[in-house]
């Protein structure tokens, strides 16, 4: 009876490897093709629906360029997940190096979460790469749930109190511009000694303690952004873009009608010798070129200094043609 059982057993098995051929030979054909299925799970309501000329939203997640890498990285973080699985293809010779280089490169990082919601942004990274091509992304992000809580009631507040229906966009926008400069102080200690009792490095700063650094008050201004539907992106510039020390700086970018400009509220609340508050408008909605004019004087002022190959809202029609 057993030499009846074992033959039927092979051809039972035989059956259902029939049965399921197109499941294996799929498995199959991604293992050797390393390209195996993505998990793509659902982003959270803070994600920006737009794409910028230096990073883009990504649609598959499978990496074939440098550019592709970096609409990878920009999507993850822009998308709010904390982890994210994908795969280098055979045929993207430098994938692992070319991903090693970003994710080890802070100032390109940097860049990239300058384009994602404040709320979406990140504190750190961590990168692994197998051999097999196997990379994973974990996301660490800058803010707390409690914290995105209390910044957004405060920002339901200077919304309802500063926007007027009969009021156009430069208008709106200069009174919650200077409702923040007039409620808010520059954290010297921080930028003197890297450390505060304050959190004046992001907008929970300015809303809870009433300081903060650039950093602080840019991330306030892109959340009021963001929320007045204006697309807009954080400009950094870093210290090798200045011939002084400094430990760089960073503002705001927002798009009027058809038009970007530059929004600076740290450069329009400046800290003054005779303790007085000043209240500028130098950095309100303006160019390129009126920005520079405004750094221009007995000394000239480099945190303004940005690099268009990132930035490239702001390359001109003359640039692009030169």
């Amino acid at each position: 009876m057993r030499k009846y059982v074992i033959p039927g057993i092979c051809y039972l098995s035989i059956i259902l490897i029939l049965l399921n051929i197109n499941d294996i030979t799929d498995l199959l054909a991604k293992t050797l093709s390393n390209n195996p299925t993505l998990t793509i799970s659902a982003s959270n309501e803070y994600t920006k629906d737009e794409d910028y000329l230096f990073v883009k939203r990504s649609k598959d997640y499978i990496p074939y360029s440098y550019n592709d890498l970096l609409d990878i990285i920009y999507s993850v973080i822009n998308n709010g997940w904390k982890e994210f699985t994908f795969y280098c293809p055979n045929e993207y010779y430098e994938c692992k190096t070319d991903i090693a280089k970003i994710t080890n490169d802070e100032g390109i990082l940097t860049h990239i979460n300058n384009f994602v919601h404040p709320y979406n942004s990140f504190s750190s990274i961590k990168t692994s790469i197998t051999d097999s091509g196997e990379i994973t992304l974990n996301i660490f992000y800058l803010y707390t749930n409690d914290e995105i809580a209390v910044i957004n009631d405060y920002v339901k507040n200077i919304i309802s109190n500063n926007i007027k229906e009969d009021s156009d966009d430069y208008e709106n926008l200069k009174r919650i511009h200077d409702y923040i400069i007039n409620n808010t102080k520059y954290d010297v200690t921080r930028n003197d000694t890297g450390d505060s009792e304050y959190k004046s490095y992001n907008a929970y700063g300015p809303v809870v303690s009433g300081y903060a650094t650039c950093n602080g008050y840019a991330d306030l201004m892109a959340i009021i952004l963001s929320a007045l539907n204006f697309p807009n992106y954080k400009i950094a510039t870093t210290s090798d873009e200045i011939s002084y020390e400094s430990n760089g700086h960073v503002w705001n970018a927002v798009k009027i009608g058809d038009k970007w400009l530059h929004l600076d509220l740290t450069w329009d609340d400046p800290v003054s010798v005779d303790g007085k508050d000043y209240l500028y408008h130098k950095y309100f909605l303006v160019s390129t070129e009126e920005m520079n004019e405004s750094d221009s004087g007995n000394v000239t002022v480099e945190e303004h200094n940005f690099n268009k190959a990132i930035y490239q809202e702001f390359i001109t029609e003359k640039e692009n043609n030169d």
